[in-house]
């Protein structure tokens, strides 16, 4: 059985709508990233317990912390952002959240990866130090601008970090948004050490991302070959249907209704259950 789940924020900044829409759809877990147009990290401990209240009143778990951590530039200074890892795993905890959500670090225009490679591998394995003491796995997704954004490099920060509290995110849009075909080119490399799959498909001729399957994404080879190889997990809608930005994207109700139905419809006729 897979299980549903999505960026809920992309529906509404009001969590309270979040909620009814995400739980209209039959959806039992939510990804939060974000809430009242703040992020999830940034929540004061008065915001915190009534985002809990809320999705409690709901019925809703949360599968994964969407953290930005990871997303500040290599040569920025690491000692806060260790710290904001830190409060990050204190709002796992909070929530009752498996996953969170990270990043490889964004390197400047011109940058050589390699020139940057031990760095990051330093900082990740700092990371996922800080996700051992507190018996929470970190998701690294392969976004665009960072090190990790393409399969290779993903590959080489979690064997190398070698840690059974990092894993990886698969997102097909962002391989695509860097030249990659997904499947094609990543599957076989990165699937021993798939947690969790985010769901959102693009074009590779512009980036525009778009509903499942209707893209370049390879996501109904994915899917078919996650149900042939046993996967067992989360799968989160993230549209990014209206707007996208560095740190998130909005679809609104009716488009994050749109990628929902897109990506149910491919599983129903693929005849893999799901809630």
């Amino acid at each position: 059985m897979w299980t549903l789940s999505g960026f809920s924020d992309e529906i509404s900044p009001d969590l309270e709508l979040q909620a009814t829409t995400a739980t209209g759809l039959g959806l039992t877990h939510i990804e939060f990233r974000s809430a009242w147009n703040t992020n999830v990290l940034d929540l004061d401990a008065e915001q915190l317990a009534e985002a809990k209240r809320i999705l409690d009143a709901h019925g809703l778990k949360v599968s994964s912390i969407g953290s930005p951590i990871g997303k500040i530039f290599i040569d920025e200074d690491f000692g806060p952002h260790l710290d904001r890892m830190r409060h990050a795993a204190d709002v796992a905890k909070h929530f009752g959240a498996p996953y969170i959500r990270v990043f490889s670090f964004f390197l400047r225009p011109g940058t050589d990866p390699a020139e940057v490679r031990d760095e990051v591998i330093t900082r990740m394995r700092a990371l996922a130090e800080v996700a051992t003491e507190a018996d929470v796995v970190l998701l690294h997704e392969n976004e665009k601008e960072i090190y990790g954004d393409i399969p290779e490099r993903c590959l080489d920060i979690v064997e190398s970090v070698d840690s059974p509290n990092l894993r990886l995110a698969w997102d097909s849009a962002n391989f695509v948004q860097v030249g990659v075909r997904p499947f094609s080119e990543g599957y076989a490399m990165l699937r021993p050490h798939l947690a969790y799959i985010q769901i959102k498909d693009a074009h590779l001729a512009d980036g525009q991302v778009v509903p499942a399957g209707r893209g370049d994404g390879e996501l109904l080879d994915t899917v078919r070959a996650l149900r042939a190889d046993g996967f067992d997990g989360f799968f989160s809608l993230e549209p990014h249907l209206s707007v996208t930005h560095s740190l998130g994207g909005f679809s609104g109700p009716e488009l994050f209704t749109e990628a929902w139905q897109a990506f149910t419809d491919m599983l129903k006729a693929e005849e893999i259950p799901f809630a």
